[in-house]
């Protein structure tokens, strides 16, 4: 598997996408401390194949250059005092956890 590094995930304040970038790959360049009241996202693209993307030419729908299957997901986080609230968890929705079940076979 494999991250695209073209997207990352954002601030979210005034302004919907605003700074500071939150990339989704390790040895990335991101400067900055989260402090309790800011809120970003978190919506990697994780590839099958290579991080290789390209977008079509509706400027919207992002595919991989290898062919291979990919998904995305989104998260919005508001850093608290003590951790973090994910905003937009659904009910019942685990947290970071594999449930093997739930793997398609």
């Amino acid at each position: 598997c494999s991250v695209v590094r073209t997207y990352c995930g954002h601030g979210i304040g005034s302004l919907f996408h605003t700074a500071p970038n939150v990339p989704h790959y390790h040895k990335n360049k991101a400067k900055g401390v989260m402090r309790p009241g800011h809120v970003f996202t978190v919506e990697p693209m994780i590839n099958l194949g290579t991080p290789g993307d390209t977008t079509w030419g509706d400027n919207w729908t992002a595919v991989t250059t290898d062919g291979k299957r990919s998904a995305q997901f989104e998260h919005t986080v508001l850093v608290t005092k003590t951790g973090c609230e994910i905003l937009t968890m659904r009910e019942n929705e685990p947290i970071m956890c594999w449930d093997p079940e739930l793997v398609q076979r």
